[in-house]
């Protein structure tokens, strides 16, 4: 795989998985998807999984893509941005999150 594309999906990683450590807090997932945490536990849990295993993904995908010296950095950066673009996403349009939650509810209603 070219380097492009392992960067690109580093940073989809990134994004998730930060995205998805975001939606496994009490606030933000009730900011998200306008109910109470209580009522998914379970779920906030994967989603705690989930981030957890995508940040360090998102190193090997850099890691790929460079030599060590520059992945280390990229992903540092990737990581920073990604913290950046989930908080303001979270702060506008926390709808926009819903995706990431990967429940049932997330989908959005029929008209």
């Amino acid at each position: 795989m070219s380097e492009v594309l392992w960067l690109i999906t580093a940073a989809a990683l990134s994004f998730s998985g930060m995205a998805w450590l975001a939606l496994a807090m009490e606030v933000h997932w009730g900011q998200v998807m306008h109910q109470h945490a209580e009522d998914a536990t379970h779920a906030r849990g994967w989603l705690r999984r989930l981030g957890a295993t995508a940040l360090p993904l998102s190193l090997l995908a850099c890691l790929m893509a460079d030599r060590p010296s520059m992945a280390a950095l990229v992903w540092i950066m990737l990581l920073a941005g990604s913290a950046v673009a989930v908080a303001m996403v979270l702060s506008r349009r926390a709808h926009w999150l819903r995706p990431w939650c990967l429940t049932p509810a997330a989908a959005p209603a029929a008209r």
